[in-house]
């Protein structure tokens, strides 16, 4: 092993071994979550976040979107900074925009070796429950963060390898869930410690110095990167777009809370200004992130600039780190809006701002790049089912569900993917053994995707029979207001929740809702949304949509009014009527007109009929004169 006090030049080889096990650590890092962790939320459905950072805080690899580091440096000295202490933290409000909601705790590790700091390792995750007002700690009808439940503000865990006893019995005593949380923290602790260990043995390998250069390296390579390939793809200008979250879970005849956003587009650089987004809301749809210069937000709205590569597979090569801060930058409106909230308010559902905000950032994207852009997505929502008499027989069954991923322009969606990397749905033989509950019925959601040259991913349809009294969760959003269609590509089909009564009644259920009771043996069905549609339907091969008639994920209905395409069966085979396609698809174009931009779907035209789309001053319509432009996807 050499001397860490060696002086070693980086060379390209030396960087690319740093590199790769840097990411192979990350990948070590999960597996010791996976494998060591209590709860279903984080063991089985991994949503969880780790993340490795260099001494100043600088995320090192694009891996997963992770929290930040700077609210170890806005509570602590750098004196105070030691081996063997573990930082611990969620407070929305003071986690420099890193944590969203409480029920995501954060636990940060720094690294050291030689006595000198190095780097941070760092766990999050989404745990099962720690405590408020509904069991899950993500209520509905809420109008404070305190109900929503413990808030923990960055402190030490761990002193100097030091448990601080007190601390610790306290978050797990308010958690309706104890021993699941004791069991994620400390797997969460142990794992990022694993990375703290990876981090020093390449130190001892290669020396503080080199590592370091190592560090740079990468992040100016990031920059470079996205300067130089993916900056000229993108046409100068300014544009605007805005999108909408349906309901706060407290103003019920509130219109739509709009996300507004304006993209300046230059050599150097992008810029995104925020202002003219609404105000704050009065439930739990708010997300504070007007924190350390946005370094999250950008951070997190980075990735979507890699559909700029010359083809999905460079894009999958290409590492956003903290290089894009050099090209993104951000302003925030004043306190009191959606993303910039005044200290206290509830923050529990801003996950559907996450999806917004990548949304919009996607549509002033879709102006710039003649509309070489994937479309819109909804593919994270949580519902689920609590009950029991006493907290011996309490349980919480409760999914992190997908939906369809985006059409793009290379190919159509994936089905029901999720925006955690790496997450997954419950399984049935699982889910059926620790819950009392039987999956009837978990497949793919016929015409939810929206239809497009490349049609969006397709969505769940789950039917979950509750074999005890119990109450029903549901935290979604897009239940009115469609996943958008980019191009000439269509809306999708909207989440839908709903009870199968003993009666033989049928209960619509709101996207937003923690209240409703489901009796023993009646069904609750959830329907996820699609992907939204890239490019003209109808320049979709014939035979493409046929398949997905044959499969039972596209209706002959719509294959027909969708797509203009006329299917005949032949046994258990749908082929293409090649004469009636053609006199539809003639007919539907002669009639139909020039196609849209985008294309928000019923719910959004219901709306701006009744009045309640509304602009601020100085802002108009940025859907409006906006055609779908020519591609050279389309077959000739």
């Amino acid at each position: 092993m050499l001397d860490s006090s060696l002086k070693i030049k980086l060379g390209p080889v030396e960087l690319e071994v740093i590199t790769g096990s840097i990411r192979s650590t990350e990948l070590e890092i999960e597996a010791a979550v996976e494998r060591t962790s209590r709860s279903p939320m984080i063991r089985d459905q991994h949503d969880y976040r780790v993340a490795l950072f260099d001494a100043m805080g600088r995320k090192l690899t694009g891996r997963s979107y992770s929290a930040l580091v700077e609210p170890v440096f806005e509570y602590f000295d750098e004196g105070d900074i030691h081996p063997g202490d573990v930082f611990f933290w969620n407070d929305p409000y003071n986690s420099s925009g890193g944590i969203g909601h409480v029920p995501d705790l954060c636990t940060t590790v720094p690294i050291f070796n030689d006595g000198k700091l190095i780097g941070f390792s760092q766990v999050f995750g989404h745990h099962d429950d720690v405590g408020g007002s509904v069991p899950g700690s993500l209520p509905v009808n809420v109008r404070d963060q305190w109900a929503e439940g413990l808030v923990i503000p960055p402190m030490k865990l761990y002193d100097k390898g030091v448990l601080n006893q007190a601390a610790y019995n306290i978050v797990f005593r308010n958690s309706r869930l104890g021993e699941h949380l004791r069991g994620d923290v400390d797997a969460e602790i142990g794992a990022a410690k694993l990375g703290s260990r990876r981090i020093v043995a390449l130190a001892k390998r290669y020396g503080n110095n080199m590592l370091e250069s190592a560090f740079q390296a990468m992040i100016t390579n990031c920059a470079d990167i996205l300067r130089r390939e993916l900056l000229p793809n993108i046409k100068d200008g300014v544009y605007t777009w805005e999108d909408y979250v349906e309901f706060d879970g407290v103003e019920r005849n509130h219109p739509p809370h709009a996300f507004r956003l304006t993209m300046t587009k230059n050599a150097e650089g992008i810029h995104v200004d925020m202002n003219g987004t609404d105000s704050e809301a009065a439930g739990p749809i708010n997300w504070p992130l007007d924190y350390s210069d946005g370094k999250f937000l950008r951070k997190f709205m980075a990735p979507v600039l890699r559909s700029m590569a010359a083809s999905p597979e460079r894009a999958a090569q290409i590492d956003i780190n903290e290089g894009a801060l050099d090209i993104l930058t951000v302003t925030f409106p004043e306190k009191g809006t959606l993303i910039t909230p005044t200290f206290g308010k509830p923050t529990g559902m801003r996950f559907f701002l996450f999806l917004r905000v990548l949304g919009a950032f996607a549509g002033v994207l879709a102006k710039a790049t003649k509309g070489h852009i994937p479309a819109d997505h909804e593919t994270i929502r949580i519902w689920g089912m609590h009950g029991g008499k006493t907290q011996k027989d309490f349980f919480l069954f409760r999914e992190v569900l997908g939906g369809g991923a985006p059409g793009r322009p290379w190919a159509d969606g994936s089905d029901v993917v999720h925006i955690v990397p790496n997450s997954r749905n419950l399984p049935v033989e699982f889910s059926e053994t620790r819950f009392p509950i039987r999956i009837e019925q978990l497949g793919l959601a016929q015409d939810s995707a929206g239809a497009g040259f490349r049609r969006g991913g397709f969505g769940y349809d789950k039917r979950v029979r509750s074999l005890n009294n119990s109450t029903i969760i549901s935290n979604a959003d897009r239940s009115e207001l469609s996943c958008v269609g980019i191009n000439g590509g269509k809306a999708s089909d909207v989440y839908k929740a709903s009870v199968e009564r003993a009666d033989g009644s049928k209960q619509q259920i709101s996207g937003m809702s923690d209240n409703v009771i489901v009796e023993a043996g009646e069904i609750v069905r959830i329907i996820t949304t699609g992907g939204g549609g890239w490019g003209d339907p109808l320049k979709r091969e014939a035979e493409m949509v046929a398949y997905d008639v044959t499969t039972g994920l596209v209706s002959e209905e719509a294959a027909s009014a969708d797509y203009g395409v006329v299917v005949k069966k032949d046994g258990h085979v749908f082929g293409v009527d090649k004469e009636a396609t053609k006199a539809l698809r003639t007919k539907i174009l002669s009639t139909r007109g020039p196609l849209p931009l985008f294309d928000r779907g019923p719910g959004f035209a219901a709306y701006k009929k009744s009045g309640a789309i509304t602009y601020p001053e100085g802002w108009s319509d940025p859907d409006e004169g906006w055609l779908a432009f020519p591609s050279k996807s389309y077959p000739e």
